[in-house]
């Protein structure tokens, strides 16, 4: 790592660590539920994570990045500390796996060497499967359950809408033929969108940025051949 990227890092560790502060504010001054604090921290890093394949060419700056992150998040819990993110009742891996599913897909964009394969599944994470949540709890209309967890097709429905729409966003200047943009972004959709229906105690993390590079890789491949 050259000491450019070392600067990059602590400076991109200070972001997240003001994120998180930004998290106890929301949850311990203004009140919010943990619900929506949790919400917040989670959305806020996926965006902030857009800027990663900017400043970081490798992939040690991330490593770092996410086991302080995995090191930060075990100790606050077991010492009852980040409450905005840690104080839910349910049991959860999500807040663990987040910074897993993070470096994973960064290592499969620096070997696949397409962007998409880090921005489609960290904001496809961060950004519809809270907006699912939100819009589930809303508007809670058509209920049902998978495995005992209970969802909504409201929420489902929410998911699938923001998930295409961010597979078009960055698929149309990635890609040139309007059918395979289309097709690639309904199944992500779909497929993302089945597989957050299925995830339970947080491994929709896991699931959900696998599926998105799964998926990716699966028309890519298609495609090719056709």
């Amino acid at each position: 790592m050259s000491h450019t990227e070392w600067m990059h890092t602590a400076i991109f560790g200070a972001g997240f660590l003001v994120l998180f502060s930004l998290g106890e504010v929301l949850y311990h001054i203004l009140k919010a539920p943990v619900e929506i604090s949790r919400k917040f921290v989670h959305m806020g890093t996926g965006i902030i994570c857009l800027l990663l394949p900017i400043y970081f060419e490798t992939h040690w700056s991330i490593l770092i990045l996410n086991v302080s992150f995995i090191a930060i998040l075990g100790i606050t819990k077991k010492l009852n500390w980040l409450k905005s993110i840690n104080a839910i009742e349910r049991k959860s891996s999500g807040s663990v796996l987040f910074p897993i599913i993070m470096y994973i897909t960064w290592c499969i964009y620096l070997y696949v060497g397409d962007v998409l394969y880090f921005y489609l599944p960290v904001l496809i994470l961060a950004i519809c499967d809270p907006i699912a949540a939100l819009v589930g709890k809303k508007w809670p209309k058509g209920q049902y359950e998978i495995m005992h967890a209970q969802k909504t097709l409201t929420g489902s429905s929410a998911f699938f809408v923001s998930s295409l729409m961010l597979c078009l966003i960055f698929l149309i200047p990635l890609r040139d033929q309007w059918i395979e943009i289309i097709l690639i972004s309904v199944v992500v959709s779909l497929l993302t969108t089945i597989a957050e229906a299925f995830s339970q105690k947080g491994f929709d993390n896991l699931f959900i940025p696998l599926t998105v590079c799964g998926t990716l890789f699966g028309m890519d491949y298609l495609l090719n051949l056709s």
